[in-house]
């Protein structure tokens, strides 16, 4: 009887939810692009819908994606981009990018407008289920590969892992580990205002695996704002109980990447907020004086001093022995009796991050050497700087030299995007046919130089903050300020419209404006969509509420 009722519960559990959507997301945030475009030719199959519904007033959808497209086709047309052919190519990808957001948040929009928000809202639980499920997969298979328990202190093969192991937990989305850490970060929200606990959780230690130390600041920024303002006990209790996560995670599990936020928010305030005390340089107990140990400590020394003549006969002993015996003495130790062979520390130098020119930095390096403008670009640097500060204030000095492109931009791909990145053919934001490689030299002199005086040296300056990747920057660079406006008024307008109404919406609205600070997040096609879908459901669980 009882295992009916556990089938009936789980069948009963599967019918709410919508299985359309749950595929259209595990499809459409896969980091390849093939995927995407197979996620909307389906999702148009199952429920072919063109309603768009464009209005001045009230439109169904945010105009920001078709006036972003006019602007990039006036563009074209001030710029006679048209008369290259691998610029058509370009300008041919840039625009699907576009379309294929405006063609996700249609469907988006229609799941919303047709289906309960409670089986929306299971559909989101059980795909984030199976991207944490998958995360776990993924360290998994690191701790079977080091067997190391805990792959984030081990320094094994040359610091593959180590601080870096977050990388390589990139969900089932099989992108950046920021785009996961990012998901999560909406996901531990969106169940704070649901009050799920696990759910919470769920999502806490999976972005915690990530190791995103910008998200994991942002995402305490939000949770100091929601415990100042917004929220109740129940859900301060749950937030108090996250942030014992992530101080668990930082001091005992990962305590180099909790070093890492305090130096990089050093870097950014140009503060030192932790006094750092200097090394003291510890006295061996043999070379201490008698009248200045206790009893204890002078029993340590005579004993220390009594191994350390034993050591000293063997090893006058060694040189006299035969070969034989200097090998069995080389290689074999004794434990209690028994003989046992040492083993490597990998803790020691050799096994350290190594600092060699691996295969893609010489790419780069040869690529710089045969583009006299990117050279003078890396060398013009200071290391000691921040890139991202770097790149704005390229883009500034390109408007000041060029005062004419400031209402509409450089145009799409030619200054500042995952585009521009991705068509230069170098497989920096994945593979471009090299015969339609395509650098603007806009581009070419500015953000691509800068990421190069970075990314082509040792891993230590492949930082976030040092990266040009901005929505902002890509926006006012290639659009203008007429595309930054349109953004305002009809993407953030369109979020913020009936912002009292909003409830997890507006936090996730905050965390998604500042992770646009780091990255081209329209053309990721990733955390995007996710923020959209969540914000649709908010707003329809408001109007039922009228």
């Amino acid at each position: 009887m009882n295992t009916k009722n556990g089938v009936l519960r789980i069948r009963n559990w599967l019918k709410e939810i919508d299985w359309k959507l749950l595929v259209f997301l595990l499809l459409f945030l896969n980091v390849k692009l093939a995927v995407k475009v197979a996620a909307i030719i389906i999702v148009f199959l199952m429920q072919p819908d063109f309603t768009f519904d464009f209005r001045w007033k009230d439109s169904r959808l945010p105009l920001f994606y078709p006036f972003i497209c006019l602007i990039a086709i006036i563009n074209l047309i001030i710029y006679q981009g048209f008369f290259q052919v691998n610029y058509d190519v370009v300008f041919i990808v840039g625009m699907a990018h576009w379309l294929l957001c405006l063609l996700a948040i249609h469907q988006l929009k229609a799941f919303t407008e047709k289906q309960n928000p409670h089986i929306i809202y299971r559909t989101i639980a059980v795909f984030f289920i199976i991207n944490s499920l998958w995360s776990f997969v993924q360290i998994t298979q690191i701790i079977l590969e080091t067997g190391a328990i805990n792959p984030y202190r081990y320094q094994g093969e040359f610091q593959k892992y180590f601080i870096s192991t977050g990388d390589y937990i990139k969900g089932i989305t099989f992108d950046t580990s920021t785009t996961n850490a990012a998901l999560n970060a909406f996901g531990i929200i969106f169940f704070l205002y649901k009050r799920n606990i696990l759910m919470v959780l769920l999502c806490m230690t999976t972005l915690l695996m990530a190791a995103s130390n910008l998200v994991n600041i942002l995402l305490i920024a939000t949770f100091a704002a929601l415990f100042a303002f917004k929220i109740d006990k129940d859900q301060k209790s749950i937030i108090i109980a996250c942030c014992l996560f992530m101080a668990i995670f930082f001091g005992k599990i990962s305590p180099q990447n909790g070093n890492y936020i305090m130096e990089t928010l050093e870097r950014i305030t140009n503060k030192k907020l932790i006094a750092r005390q200097q090394p003291v340089k510890e006295i061996p107990i043999t070379e201490q004086p008698d009248n200045q140990l206790t009893t204890e400590q002078r029993k340590e020394k005579i004993a220390t001093l009594y191994l350390d003549s034993i050591r000293k006969i063997r090893y006058q002993n060694y040189f006299s022995d035969s070969k034989e015996k200097k090998q069995s003495f080389e290689f074999a130790n004794y434990v209690n009796g028994r003989p046992t062979i040492p083993q490597a520390n990998i803790h020691s130098a050799p096994y350290q991050h190594r600092n060699d020119t691996n295969a893609v930095r010489k790419e780069l390096l040869q690529f710089i050497s045969e583009h006299t403008k990117i050279t003078t670009a890396s060398n013009h640097h200071s290391i000691a700087s921040i890139g991202k500060l770097l790149a704005l204030n390229q883009t500034i000095h390109f408007f000041e030299q060029n005062p004419q492109k400031l209402m509409t931009g450089a145009g799409m791909g030619n200054f500042s995007s995952k585009l521009a990145f991705r068509t230069t053919a170098l497989h920096f934001a994945g593979g471009y046919p090299a015969k339609f490689a395509y650098m603007h030299p806009d581009f070419e002199e500015n953000h691509l130089g800068l990421y190069l005086s970075y990314f082509s040296k040792t891993a230590d300056e492949h930082s976030i903050t040092n990266s040009p990747n901005s929505v902002y920057d890509q926006l006012i660079s290639e659009y203008g300020i007429l595309g930054f406006g349109v953004f305002l008024i009809f993407y953030a307008g369109y979020i913020l419209k009936s912002y009292r109404k909003l409830s997890y919406g507006l936090p996730l609205a905050c965390i998604l404006f500042s992770l646009f600070f780091i990255d081209y997040w329209f053309e990721q096609l990733s955390i995007v969509i996710l923020f959209e879908l969540l914000l649709l459901l908010d707003k329809k669980e408001a109007l039922l509420k009228q």
